[in-house]
């Protein structure tokens, strides 16, 4: 059985899926590893380094996924990939699934099975296999360091000489991954970090950080979370009335981090620009979601924007991969942890069980046609 680990093709892609403590463990299973020419380059893996773990190294794309069986790829195939890959074979990435519909279609008609990985299921068993909390993970503590990097004052509190320098007041929006992960570096930074999130049951978590929560509105928050973990869609009048609370804590805000997603759908605008406009000159608001629409009005893809009070507006595209040597380790993990109960070791091949969760979770077309639920509008 072929595995191949292309070189990523999407603008500013930075990751690879493929690690060398993975590719010893496919090699390890039986598999040959074929790997692309510079697909770790951006992430400080050479390609002596995955040649030494048992890999073979391909000259060019053609070469790497030619009669591939399963493909390991951070960003979903592109049109030109698919026209390379055999039919049948397995392809695993994170594929936008949700957003990009017609991408899935195109990849159901080439005739792969294709994993979704950003579908897989909330359950205990399925954490290892997460690509979007460990991806959400580094993207909360770099959003930090470059909030940092923008804020022209120290963040701890700093006794000296000649006075004392306040500690930064930093509010994060939305407590999953990336925001505890964000609280969590404020803190050690010895900012002063204040939270809210539309799930009451993320308060505890908060305050276990060392955070104090900004509660909206508690009795419209106690059904704001879906089974699987996510912010529910929340009313017009639950955002009326966020955003006069918000408002009046963000004007005394030295940094704002903005990570609200709601899957398949737009993010939600939580920063307006009148908002902005009350901040303090060279206060930084980093806008997390800026791929998905953006929470913060005026946030520009890919940009540093500077509003016209002087509020340093941050929304680098791809945050993980501005991490790329973690990042690539983390994804290329999840991606084993996900096929390692399906290999079989004897007969040295891979046989998916479809009612496994983790499977059937995240498979999005199978045998030329479009298979999941919630692509078929069998689920909200």
């Amino acid at each position: 059985m072929k595995i191949a680990i292309p070189k990523e093709l999407h603008p500013g892609e930075t990751r690879v899926a493929a690690s060398v403590e993975v590719v010893k463990k496919l090699v390890g299973f039986g598999f040959d590893v074929t790997v692309e020419k510079g697909a770790g380059a951006s992430s400080a893996i050479t390609d002596t380094d995955f040649k030494d773990a048992g890999a073979v190294i391909a000259k060019d794309g053609a070469e790497t996924l030619k009669d591939a069986d399963v493909v390991l790829k951070i960003q979903r195939p592109t049109a030109d990939e698919l026209k390379l890959m055999k039919k049948g074979a397995v392809v695993c990435a994170h594929m936008s699934a949700l957003s990009e519909k017609a991408e899935v279609e195109a990849m159901a008609k080439s005739g792969v099975t294709a994993f979704a990985m950003e579908l897989m299921p909330r359950i205990s068993r399925a954490q290892s296999m997460d690509i979007l909390s460990s991806q959400s993970n580094l993207a909360g503590y770099k959003a930090v360091l470059d909030a940092a990097s923008e804020y022209g004052s120290a963040m701890p509190m700093m006794m000296t000489a000649a006075g004392t320098i306040a500690p930064a007041k930093v509010f994060i929006m939305g407590v999953g991954v990336a925001g505890l992960q964000a609280i969590a570096t404020a803190k050690r930074l010895g900012a002063v970090v204040t939270a809210t999130d539309v799930r009451p049951a993320t308060r505890e978590q908060v305050e276990s950080l060392g955070g104090k929560f900004l509660t909206v509105d508690e009795e419209m928050e106690k059904d704001a979370e879906t089974s699987g973990g996510y912010a529910k869609p929340m009313p017009p009048e639950y955002f009326e009335k966020q955003k006069a609370v918000v408002s009046e804590h963000i004007k005394k805000q030295d940094i704002v981090i903005t990570t609200a997603l709601i899957p398949g759908r737009t993010a939600p605008i939580l920063v307006t620009k009148e908002m902005v406009a009350s901040m303090k000159a060279g206060s930084v608001i980093v806008d997390l979601a800026v791929e998905a629409g953006g929470n913060v009005e005026g946030s520009k893809l890919g940009k540093v924007m500077k509003s016209k009070n002087g509020v340093h507006i941050v929304g680098h595209a791809n945050v993980p991969g501005r991490l790329p040597k973690d990042a690539s380790q983390l994804f290329a993990k999840n991606l084993l942890n996900f096929l390692s109960p399906h290999v079989d070791k004897e007969a040295k091949t891979i046989n998916f069980d479809f009612d496994d969760e983790t499977v059937s979770g995240t498979c999005v077309c199978k045998d030329g046609a479009v298979v999941h639920p919630m692509l078929k509008g069998e689920e909200a």
